[in-house]
């Protein structure tokens, strides 16, 4: 459920601030990306450097910092998670959120976000039982921010009662457990092919494309924070392994299909790998050597079809097949032929064309072709693109398991 997905962590003034440490850790081991805005109380108890270097990313803490504002402006440090967590969530912090006050960074991220907010109150028992306090709970749960904890407990005052942070790893479940009924692809598997093929020549020369892997990895990334529980087969690439997702790392077409075809049964599979069409019929056991004679000549054979195989799986057939088309002329007319030959059920279709930037590039432009006709994308970051194909995923699947309901 955490795999992939952008948590903003605020740190409030309070003893139990040592818990976030932990609780970074937690969110991370399971591919969550964590950033945090530490208030300057939160400051007393944690330092930036220790937050730093847990979630590996910067900590931002001053609302009227040129630097940050120019990095990451607090509006768009507000809404670039997929959930806002409040931890500790003292009094005060609860109460400039009911009250809608903005006078620093925290409280302003968050009366500026638009998404969901999780808040793990901590405080002495007698600020969490006053009247004030109960109130501003009510009117927060009233707008729908969301609450883990607090519990009871020996407290840091000398006191026992509620009042204690929820401990690290029941703020992570609280979190998984959000995602988790709020994740459209939950109980889904998805299969992804990313990056280029190696065909063996011999030892140490092989035939390959430009291809970088960017784009099947965001599309990795996309479905896994939609919830669905993906496998990535991927080719040579120099990308990290996305975290949190089941990766398979092949050299070749014929390892690419053995992979995919291991992961099956799936809901989806997404082809966005560049397979190599062609393999050298007898790669050499040894390296050639040129003595200074001819170049050698090489016979080629045609590798296996991953896209063509999944789509004509029969009973292991994944419900949506999707293929991608890379042309450098033609684009969506050559893209309508391979959907007729594949079999598959979509196909994106880009340019890759020289001066296009795509293959190795942070962008593409898109086509999508199915049975429907043509819908062309504007040019997106490839991050982006997966998004907007992950969240069509999805609701093709809603739509079809919705047909398959008796009425």
């Amino acid at each position: 459920m955490l795999a992939g997905k952008r948590i903003l962590l605020i740190v409030g003034g309070g003893i139990a601030a040592h818990k976030t440490l932990d609780l970074i850790r937690r969110l991370r081991e399971r591919g969550a990306a964590v950033r945090c805005i530490l208030t300057r109380a939160g400051a007393e108890f944690v330092t930036p450097l220790s937050l730093a270097a847990l979630s590996g990313d910067k900590v931002y803490g001053e609302l009227f910092s040129l630097t940050d504002e120019a990095e990451m402006g607090h509006i768009e440090l507000s809404r670039a998670a997929d959930l806002v967590v409040v931890a500790p969530a003292t009094a005060d912090l609860m109460a400039k959120m009911a009250g809608g006050r903005a006078d620093d960074l925290a409280s302003t991220a968050l009366l500026a976000t638009d998404k969901r907010v999780l808040i793990a109150p901590a405080m002495n028992l007698r600020m969490w039982q006053h009247p004030a306090t109960q109130a501003n709970l009510k009117t927060l749960t009233e707008r729908g921010v969301l609450s883990v904890g607090p519990n009871e407990g020996d407290m840091a005052c000398g006191e026992y009662g509620p009042g204690r942070m929820a401990e690290p790893d029941e703020i992570r479940a609280a979190i998984a457990d959000f995602f988790g009924r709020a994740a459209p692809l939950s109980g889904r598997r998805a299969l992804v092919t990313s990056g280029p093929t190696h065909e063996a020549i011999d030892p140490v020369r092989y035939i390959a494309n430009r291809s970088s892997g960017r784009q099947g990895h965001a599309v990795a990334v996309a479905l896994a924070r939609l919830g669905a529980q993906t496998t990535l087969v991927t080719g040579p690439t120099a990308l990290a392994d996305p975290p949190g997702i089941e990766v398979v790392h092949v050299e070749s077409a014929a390892d690419m299909l053995a992979a995919c075809t291991k992961a099956l049964p799936v809901d989806v599979a997404v082809c966005a790998a560049a397979v190599s069409d062609w393999r050298v019929a007898a790669p050499r056991n040894s390296k050639i050597k040129k003595n200074g004679g001819a170049p050698p000549k090489l016979e080629l054979a045609t590798n296996p079809d991953i896209l063509a195989s999944l789509a004509a799986a029969g009973s292991a057939r994944p419900r949506l097949v999707i293929g991608f088309a890379a042309e450098t002329e033609k684009v969506v007319e050559h893209a309508r032929a391979k959907l007729a030959a594949k079999g598959c059920d979509w196909i994106l279709a880009n340019d890759v064309a020289p001066g296009t930037g795509t293959f190795g590039g942070a962008e593409n432009t898109l086509h999508l072709i199915d049975a429907a006709g043509v819908d062309s994308w504007p040019r997106l970051s490839k991050e982006a693109a997966a998004e907007r194909l992950a969240a069509r995923i999805a609701a093709a699947l809603a739509a079809g398991q919705a047909e398959a309901r008796p009425t």
